[in-house]
């Protein structure tokens, strides 16, 4: 395999599919942050074969099936242009491309990430803005794009083939011959408006990045590690500076150089047609022949024929400052070369040592320094894969005034372990776990496709040899043959005895007050410079940009495109049996049903089988926590950290904690404790693992094994604690996952989990706990067990096993719970309900508006996020669904009402509705604006304007929102897994019929304007209503003045709060001498976790571009 760095984040949306539409709008979002990410993570699926017909002018190098995977990989080449073509095929509802472009520059300009926006303003035969993302929508699909250091890739995302046939030619006509114009680059990419402040939707994504921790060590870490002619040292997203000064004819003079079909891949995963698709090409290639330069032209590869930096020539240990008003913890990053990314062996190889050093909680760096040390949290680590790949070794949550003994301890314990024989067994084990991950992420994710293929199309030879070895996994094979030598060399060349460089990064409040004060006197003199007339005339060429770039679509133009059929959507078919009290819920007549019946135990555990065509078995044990003391609630962070990292005692034999997970490697694929929102349901949490399946029995006993036979260790509930209090103030950065927080903590039940996890509640209560643990260890320990003995009752466990039952992959389905019946008890023949999310809300969150807005100012961030909740609906089954979905669709498509009033006003960089239909609440979200009030404010009087008539609905835009429906059905059922969990959500977490979705959609179809009106009236304006909702904005201290007056303008109560006032202690009280405001510790917070539940899921209509 091509080996490809390591990232850090990915969150697989696994709703209804009327919640999914949020899923939709995610990936909108991800366009935004979008620079930063370079691909990632896998998927799979695979389509027939098709022929190059004899008219196209592209040549087939060659076609391969995957020997690990149902996948066939087929590689073309344009004989007139150079265009590279690689397919994917494999089978599966979605269908993705990724337009890659190799992009190299020397210098911090930002020209190829202000490309990655303005081609979607235009190209030579359709001059509008957004004419891609308004297809897309009709087409059951969505638009998105990223600039990475080394290339730019723009994608198609579509259900089914013909939508993505459909969009493929304007697609690439956008790319290759967009407009640029003078307009676009000054709104897209940088203006000075009418107040004399810097915008431009560009600037202002670079400006919310640039003095953050990560970008600020990161950019100083590329200085470290090239010189100056080598195109890695630079910022493709752009430097402020630079922008602000950066020309259209720039900007076009690198598209001219870069944007040519000989150096683009046009990479597509799923079910494809062949011969269409050379064909579209081909008369692609035709339409555009005169305005791309000839193939024999002078051409420089990017990368590979530019220099290549030179080795380091000492080891560098420097320390910045970035600007934080909290002092107390730093950040790292310590960077080695590494081998060629296109050496199979050698990429591999560097995989697994990582994995071997810092991959678990036994993995030795994580083990010293994390569990036993206590000097971080954990060991982040990924590499960058290019010709001399970089390794990045991230300690985090690492105490300020610790940063440069715990670069010098991470350095020495390298050198230690390369200093010794290695645990060859333990090697070994990582060898064949990493394989078995390879396998599995090349089923579920169809990126582990792009993402190998884009490095190989970036660095690999383009005769196809270096993409061949996609076909097998053979280097495993050959790794397994290495000796303790052979590895110990491989360490101490790379890492352990090579030279590196260091940036430690420690926050700076004098710096966060100089750089705001700073930029403050730089505005100021500007203003005086260009004086009210100049600021006039900035102002005046502002709206006529605006006004060039706003050209409205023709409906008759989009209307040329039809609306493909839904049945040309391939959507994924698993079929549900139920054994034990899971056939209260209904069985169906199939013969996977016929299969469990014949081999089905008498003892009642709940388990649902879901049978589809996978190599491997996924289980999930879902345990609800409605039974569990809300005293106890808060030590589920703990407990759910703990479960698989602690020790076991089971028939007189004792484990400790690194046999116990290095068992648990040995026997998985994966294992993990996630929380019960991924399955619908908040209040609760899984224990997930996924097995090859002769290692079924063997998962099932572990899962009983962690139940029942696990120890509550003070050591490991020290270390536990120590992890999740060290990164307690890396979390509480984040205005937007703090509005969340608060917004669960005015509107839910202390009792529900939603509010006993926060962040909010770990900074007092775990500080708390930790300090019991020292003082009256058998109480905490105490704790823990009661907790145990509530979670696992008979009456509180759902299991959904996923596997290939039909093909008989699955031995002894149902007999094999019986060893956890056993021990559970079982004997019930009820099980305890699922709780509805509405029971959650307290009367505040039932009938919002008498808090008002809600302000909270936090040092940390710059502008301001905000969360407006009303009343909601409860039952899926309600009849007013249908047209809400539609409602809310329409008002978030992109370039749709809510784009053009915010974003297209530069009031916030998204703006998007939260949605849970059941959930008794519907919020309004608005993400990063300059004052949250305009964008709530603008968002009120679009809506208005729909409802009553003043402006009129367009109906490419609401075919585009039921497509979008569509698509977002498509996204829950992308892979076999996912299908599978969908029908368990449908049916065991929501207790609705199997074909509600399909169903769903036929409503949704017959939704009229009236009835859209109607739910925007009813459902989505009381949003804005003071009296009828509430609102929660995380700002900057400076904007708390002015958000007070706005909304009380508005006619909403205000107050004025700290983040500590939605902190809570459950009872725990205080030791002795110790203040509640436990070192001011909660006056500035955030977290990740409250984003879930209430929440809903995370949409935006964010920009495609971005």
């Amino acid at each position: 395999m091509i080996g490809q760095a390591s990232v850090r984040a990915s969150i697989l949306a696994i709703i209804v599919a009327v919640i999914a539409v949020v899923t939709v709008l995610c990936s909108q979002e991800g366009k935004d942050i979008g620079n930063y990410l370079q691909a990632v993570f896998s998927k799979k699926f695979k389509a027939k074969m098709g022929s190059q017909g004899p008219s196209v002018r592209f040549r087939k190098i060659q076609s391969f099936q995957t020997d690990y995977a149902h996948t066939t990989i087929t590689q073309y080449e344009s004989e007139r242009s150079g265009m590279q073509v690689i397919v994917a095929d494999r089978k599966g509802p979605k269908v993705n491309g990724y337009f890659t472009l190799a992009t190299e520059i020397f210098d911090d300009s930002g020209a190829p990430h202000t490309l990655e926006h303005l081609v979607f303003m235009g190209s030579k035969s359709y001059h509008y803005k957004g004419l891609l993302d308004k297809l897309a929508s009709r087409a059951y699909g969505s638009t998105n794009a990223w600039t990475a250091t080394d290339h730019t890739a723009y994608t198609l995302e579509t259900a089914g083939w013909e939508g993505f046939a459909q969009i493929l030619p304007v697609y690439l006509e956008h790319l290759i011959v967009p407009t640029i114009t003078d307009a676009a680059c000054l709104t897209e990419v940088h203006h000075i408006n009418g107040e004399g402040n810097d915008a431009g939707v560009v600037y202002s994504e670079m400006q919310g990045v640039q003095y953050t921790s990560t970008e600020l060590m990161d950019i100083k870490a590329r200085r470290l590690l090239y010189p100056e002619n080598v195109g890695f040292r630079y910022e493709t997203g752009g430097m402020m500076e630079a922008l602000r000064v950066l020309t259209p004819e720039r900007i076009r003079s690198f598209h001219r150089a870069m944007y040519q079909p000989r150096n683009m891949c046009v990479i597509i995963v799923g079910e494809v047609n062949h011969d269409h698709l050379l064909t579209i090409l081909d008369q692609f290639e035709e339409s555009v022949k005169d305005d791309i330069p000839p193939l024999n032209a002078p051409f420089k590869r990017p990368w590979i024929e530019s220099a290549q930096p030179p080795p380091l020539k000492q080891t560098t240990v420097e320390t910045i400052e970035f600007p934080e008003e909290d002092e107390s913890t730093g950040d790292m990053v310590v960077a080695f070369f590494g081998p060629n990314c296109t050496d199979t062996i050698e990429a591999t190889a560097l995989n697994v040592l990582l994995t071997y050093l810092c991959g678990s909680s036994v993995a030795v760096l994580e083990n010293v320094m994390v569990e036993k040390e206590e000097l971080a949290s954990s060991i982040s680590y990924w590499w960058d894969a290019r010709p001399n790949s970089v390794i990045w070794l991230q300690p985090t949550g690492v105490a300020t005034e610790k940063l440069a003994f715990v670069e010098q301890r991470l350095i020495s314990l390298l050198k230690e372990v390369a200093s010794k024989p290695l645990d060859m067994k333990y090697m070994n084990e990582c060898i064949q776990r990493e394989k078995r991950q390879v396998k599995a992420q090349a089923e579920e994710s169809e990126q582990f496709y792009s993402t190998n293929i884009i490095t190989d199309y970036l660095f690999g030879s383009r005769d196809g040899s270096t993409l061949k070895d996609l076909e097998n996994l053979s280097e495993y094979d050959h790794l397994e043959m290495w000796s303790d030598d052979q590895w110990r060399s491989f360490l101490k060349k790379w890492i352990s005895d090579a030279h590196h460089i260091s940036v430690l990064g420690k926050p700076s409040l004098e710096l966060a007050t100089k750089l705001k004060e700073d930029e403050v006197a730089r505005i100021e003199k500007r203003k005086q410079e260009l004086g009210a007339e100049g600021l006039e005339k900035l102002a005046k060429k502002l709206e006529e940009a605006k006004k060039q770039n706003e050209v409205e679509i023709p409906a008759s133009l989009l209307e040329k495109w039809q609306v493909p059929p839904v049945e040309s959507i391939h959507f994924i078919e698993s079929q549900t049996a139920r054994s034990g009290l899971a056939r209260k819920l209904g069985v169906y007549e199939n013969p996977t049903q016929k299969i469990i019946d014949n081999i089905s135990s008498p003892l009642p555990m709940f388990v649902q089988f879901e049978d589809v065509r996978t190599n491997f078995v996924h289980i999930a044990v879902h345990v609800g926590t409605s039974k569990v003391p809300a005293e106890y609630k808060p030590l589920l962070a703990i407990f759910n950290d703990n479960f698989f990292n602690t020790p076991i005692r089971c028939n007189n034999e004792y484990l400790s904690f690194e046999q116990v997970v290095m068992r648990l490697e040995k026997d998985t694929v994966s294992y993990s404790l996630d929380s019960g929102s991924k399955f619908g349901d908040s209040e609760s949490f899984l224990i997930r693992l996924q097995v090859e399946p002769e290692k079924y029995a063997t998962a099932v006993e572990w899962i009983r094994t962690m139940m029942f036979d696990s120890i509550f260790d003070i050591t490991r509930l020290k270390a536990g604690i120590a992890k999740q209090l060290a990164d307690v103030p890396e979390i509480k950065r984040d205005g937007r996952v703090m509005t969340s927080e608060v917004e669960i903590a005015i509107h839910n039940e202390p009792s529900s989990l939603l509010v006993a996890k926060r962040t909010l509640v770990k900074s007092v209560y775990l500080r708390r706990l930790k300090k019991l643990l020292e003082k009256d260890p058998d109480a905490v320990l105490s704790r823990f067990e009661e907790l145990r003995k509530t979670l696992f009752t008979p009456d509180n466990i759902r299991v959904l096993v996923t596997a290939d039952i039909s093909n008989s992959k699955l031995p002894d389905p149902v007999k094999t719970w019986d060893i956890l019946s056993k021990s559970l008890n079982m004997t019930t023949q009820v099980i305890n309900p699922i709780v509805k999310p509405y029971t959650l809300l307290n009367e505040e969150g039932r009938n919002p508006g008498s808090v008002g807005a809600t302000i909270v100012p936090m040092r940390a961030i710059d502008s301001s996020y905000s969360i407006s909740s009303g009343k909601g609906l409860t039952s899926f089954s309600d009849p007013a669904i249908p047209a809400l979905l539609v409602a809310m669709q329409y008002l978030e498509t992109v370039e749709g009402t809510l784009w053009n009033a915010i974003r297209g006003n530069g009031l916030a960089y998204g703006a998007y509705f939260a949605k849970e239909l059941d959930g008794g609440y519907l919020h309004f979200k608005v993400y990063r604006s300059p004052l949250a009030s305009k964008a709530i404010a603008a968002a009120r009087d679009a809506i208005t304007a729909l409802v009553d008539g003043t402006v009129a609905f367009e109906k490419p835009m609401i075919e585009g929102a039921i497509s979008q429906l569509v698509m977002a059905l498509a996204d829950e059922q992308a892979t076999m897994a996912t299908a599978a969990v969908q029908n368990y959500i449908i049916g065991a977490v929501r207790g609705l019929e199997r074909d509600y979705n399909i169903k769903m959609l036929a409503k949704v179809r017959t939704v009229s304007v009236e009835d859209i009106k109607h739910a925007m009236k009813t459902w989505l304006l009381p949003l804005f209503e003071p009296g009828k909702s509430n609102v929660v904005v995380c700002c900057a201290h400076a904007m708390t003045e002015k958000l007070e007056k706005e909304f009380q303008a508005m006619g909403y109560k205000t107050q004025v709060k700290q983040l500590s006032d939605f902190s809570s202690d459950y009872g725990l009280e205080a030791p002795e001498g110790e203040e509640n405001g436990e070192n001011g510790e909660e006056d500035d917070s955030e977290d990740e976790e409250g984003s879930e539940g209430s929440e809903g899921s995370e949409g935006s209509y964010e920009s495609e571009e971005d």
